[in-house]
């Protein structure tokens, strides 16, 4: 009976292989539009595909990531300023890609844009520091989608959104795993409503970057201002030298884990638009595959006991 599953094991694993690995056969009429282009994930993966021949449309939230994108790529690649978190601009970016695509509709959506901060402990958090996150990482890329996929069913294209591995497990309060998890069950439902009309839906979940989201001096910075403006009775639950410890080890973790190789992420990204067969989903990174995803299928007592003995311990616990 072994022999069965082994040799099945072997053919399903050798026919995965085979048709993870067919391309399409050319680009130069394919468009693609990418949100978050001023730095980061979006900005070399623009890069990258305008050296491979895409038409690549480039939302860029600010003016100088705009012409610092275009300073650097070919006169193909074509630049817009776009917030995902405003109807107006998102509405204005769609009829501008209709122009540029004319009869032939988008072949591809990157749903990348996002924020991190404010992240820390939730008792920290005002509602507003949910809808801030939200906005951009969650209902942007709802919106967005929703916008193009007019042009995405005429091409019948694919879109990448970009979750995270904290969109599958929530290792800190705040709106980004919550936002992460949002895009995460939103591109399923979508991928399964969209499947009759030939569109294809991946999620990229990587695992801790180098990019402006993980930068330290932002992080502290945001985690300040949440311990200064809370009440004396709150911070006196945590202790005076709690801050001090949380920082610590959020650097710690920083450091230890973030990764400087974008391009594990960018790939990822490229072959969920240029394969024939694109996977579902994406894990990028060493840590998201050898310890944030297995750390899922884990009992949930096990992964609450290895967090709460990470992160330093309030002055008044009570265990």
């Amino acid at each position: 009976m072994w022999l069965y599953v082994l040799l099945v094991s072997f053919l399903w694993a050798a026919v995965w292989f085979f048709r993870d690995r067919q391309m399409l056969s050319s680009f130069k009429d394919k468009y693609v539009f990418i949100t978050g282009c001023d730095t980061g994930f979006g900005n070399m993966l623009a890069k990258r595909l305008d050296k491979k021949g895409f038409h690549v449309l480039a939302g860029c939230l600010t003016l100088k990531g705009a012409d610092s994108l275009k300073r650097a790529t070919s006169p193909n690649l074509r630049t817009m300023l776009i917030d995902v978190t405003n109807s107006e601009s998102i509405r204005k970016a769609v009829e501008w890609v209709q122009t540029e695509v004319g009869g032939k509709g988008l072949f591809g959506l990157v749903n990348n844009a996002g924020v991190a901060n404010p992240i820390g402990p939730t008792e920290w958090m005002h509602i507003e520091d949910y809808r801030k996150v939200m906005a951009v990482n969650g209902f942007g890329v709802i919106e967005v989608s929703l916008a193009f996929l007019p042009l995405l069913k005429q091409a019948r294209g694919r879109v990448v959104n970009v979750s995270s591995v904290l969109g599958r497990i929530a290792a800190n309060g705040g709106g980004y795993c919550i936002s992460k998890y949002m895009v995460e069950a939103f591109s399923d439902s979508l991928r399964r409503d969209m499947y009759h009309f030939g569109i294809k839906v991946s999620i990229v979940e990587p695992g801790f970057f180098k990019t402006g989201l993980t930068n330290l001096e932002a992080i502290e910075a945001s985690l300040r201002q949440l311990w200064d403006r809370m009440s004396p009775e709150t911070r006196q639950s945590y202790g005076e030298d709690f801050i001090a410890k949380y920082v610590k080890v959020q650097n710690f973790i920083m450091n230890f884990f973030c990764d400087p190789d974008l391009s594990k992420v960018t790939n990822c990204m490229e072959h969920a638009l240029q394969a024939r067969h694109p996977r579902t989903r994406y894990s990028a990174g060493w840590d998201a595959k050898l310890l944030w995803l297995p750390a899922i299928y884990l009992p949930a007592f096990i992964v609450d006991i290895v967090l709460a003995n990470i992160l330093p311990k309030p002055a008044r616990r009570v265990r």
